[in-house]
């Protein structure tokens, strides 16, 4: 890939887009442009200095005293708050991507990029029962301080240094767990295999955060890989990792999953493509002002892999990878199957400032191989809209209304609203009915894990998580008399809130849900969600789909070797 190092470093693509604060300095920025044009045509009348830097400087000060001595809580002032919501008002006058991060969020920012962050390495999972919400151990990772402390599936946490942990919802018993790699945090937990209480003293670790958490054949001669973690410092590492693997037993086509992955780093996306593309090809071109921030990105793969690859998006999928789809969709390398992906097209340089905070600056944009900006428009300044493009109800499968550009075998592709699949397939969500089973499924699965439901011993589960299992349809089936057992429960337990005529409703569902809750406690989370990925409907088409992409491809090598 011909590029320039020194920049490479700097090219950040990720989806940030911060709601709550976008609407505040929408509605403050509406003010303070007004009070803006009023003074400059008062200057402009009485021959003044236009406005400066030097000038917006002096006002933020001056309003920073004036509010010092008048505020009526000017003595419990939040100066970081402050100068936040200042900063983050400027930069939402540019566009809805450039925005500023506190200390805090920059040492979250940097923890994303390392792939890892520093913890007990565990699933965690709440489960209300009548007006009492705990916080479970759903799955420990391999490897971790909470595996070796010997936390398991079920544990009912209790207890972090010793405060109360009754009554919080998981993310919230989280945040007690993290901390400083090397820390002790105290855990009390109550066994849901014995009911015996514990407490034990954990080191924090560094916990992996994968890129891809998911790389398994899905089918005979069909690869999956969940690329859905981001564009991280380790991301094209792994990649190759997984496609290695995958070849060794015997992979003939590819399904890429990038559905949620909200970008990243760019040279880990660009990476990625030139494990596709021959010798030549360009992947992407990147446009800016300051100096290093234009590049063109061309794949310098010999010997690029094959493999038919057919690629997921949706709208979740955004920044670095929606390079990695364009690029593939431009040279008819893949084909993608999803939905519209979020349509981010602008490039952000980390600027470090003073105190350990940093800006997100957008630098530049990139542009597809065929010439594609797809970058979504946000001229109106509704970043509300923007971010959560128009709702719910939006219609996710409308062709971009950008510029038209052509692949290389002369397909019709557009700009302007992201990448448009080749083949639109909705997703299946569940229900808010089906959602609402989730707290008798799970306290059913810790029942049966534990060996308390008579006449399903085969179900406990007594050893310790098997990371490395393969998934198989006789694991832990759902019988009828299973789910029979099931109702007996839910009627027995009425404060889940759950009735049998419900089950009966949702069936499909609940034996799904049951029995990725038994699949955690035995092979860990990320094993289980194979269970879901059986029923995945646009996972299911990418799969038929592979002899349009492996024809695809072919016509793109045809095309070329004639030119």
């Amino acid at each position: 890939m011909r590029i320039r190092p020194r920049f490479l470093n700097i090219s950040f693509l990720v989806l940030t887009v911060l709601v709550p604060t976008l609407i505040v300095a929408q509605t403050g920025r509406s003010a303070r442009q007004q009070t803006s044009s009023t003074r400059s045509n008062s200057s402009a009348e009485k021959g003044k200095s236009p406005v400066t830097s030097a000038v917006v400087s002096s006002d933020l000060n001056e309003a920073l005293s004036v509010i010092q001595s008048n505020y009526i809580d000017g003595r419990q002032l939040d100066y970081n708050n402050l100068y936040k919501s200042s900063i983050t008002g400027m930069l939402k006058a540019l566009d809805p991507h450039s925005i500023y991060l506190d200390p805090i969020e920059f040492a979250a920012f940097k923890t994303d990029q390392r792939s890892e962050y520093f913890g007990i390495g565990a699933t965690l999972d709440d489960m209300q029962q009548g007006d009492q919400v705990n916080t479970y151990i759903r799955a420990t990772f391999d490897e971790s301080p909470a595996a070796r402390a010997g936390l398991r599936f079920g544990d009912r946490i209790l207890e972090v240094d010793g405060q109360s942990m009754a009554n919080k919802p998981y993310p919230e018993v989280r945040k007690f767990l993290l901390g400083p790699r090397g820390t002790a945090v105290k855990v009390t937990v109550l066994h849901n295999a014995t009911g015996q209480k514990e407490t034990v003293t954990i080191n924090r670790g560094a916990v992996s955060l994968p890129s891809i958490p998911q790389a398994y054949m899905i089918a005979p001669g069909v690869g999956y890989v969940a690329m859905t973690g981001g564009f991280n410092l380790t991301t094209n590492n792994e990649f190759q990792e997984a496609l290695a693997d995958l070849h060794s037993k015997g992979m003939k086509t590819l399904v890429l999953d990038l559905r949620g992955n909200r970008g990243g780093l760019l040279i880990q996306a660009v990476k990625v493509v030139n494990t596709f593309l021959q010798e030549g090809q360009l992947i992407v071109k990147q446009e800016g002002r300051i100096r290093g921030s234009s590049e063109v990105f061309v794949a310098d793969n010999e010997t690029p892999d094959l493999v038919p690859l057919v690629v997921l998006v949706n709208g979740g999928s955004a920044s670095a990878a929606e390079i990695v789809a364009g690029a593939l969709q431009d040279h008819d390398r893949a084909l993608i199957v999803g939905e519209n992906t979020f349509g981010k097209g602008l490039v952000q340089l980390p600027i470090q400032l003073e105190y350990d905070s940093a800006l997100l600056l957008t630098i530049a944009k990139y542009f597809t191989p065929s010439g594609r900006l797809i970058q979504r428009d946000y001229s109106n300044g509704d970043f509300y809209d923007y971010s959560t493009r128009g709702g719910l109800g939006t219609n996710n499968s409308t062709v971009p209304a950008g510029p038209e550009s052509r692949t290389d075998t002369g397909r019709t592709v557009y700009g302007g609203g992201g990448i448009a699949p080749d083949e639109i397939v909705k997703p299946v969500y569940i229900s808010a009915g089906e959602a609402k089973l989730a707290d008798v499924l799970f306290a059913f699965a810790l029942e049966l894990t534990s060996g308390r439901v008579k006449g399903f011993g085969n179900y406990k589960v007594e050893r310790s998580i098997d990371f490395a299992h393969d998934l198989q349809a006789t694991d832990f089936p759902v019988t009828d008399a299973l789910f029979a057992e099931l109702k007996r429960f839910a009627a027995a337990k009425p404060e889940f809130k759950a009735t049998t005529e419900q089950l009966d409703r949702y069936r499909g569902h609940a034996e799904r849900q049951l029995r990725y809750n038994l699949t955690s406690a035995a092979y860990g989370t990320v094993v289980a969600v194979q269970v879901f990925n059986n029923y995945d409907k646009q996972i299911a088409r990418a799969i038929e789909a592979m002899p349009r992409a492996r024809e695809l491809a072919q016509s793109a090598r045809r095309a070329r070797t004639r030119s």
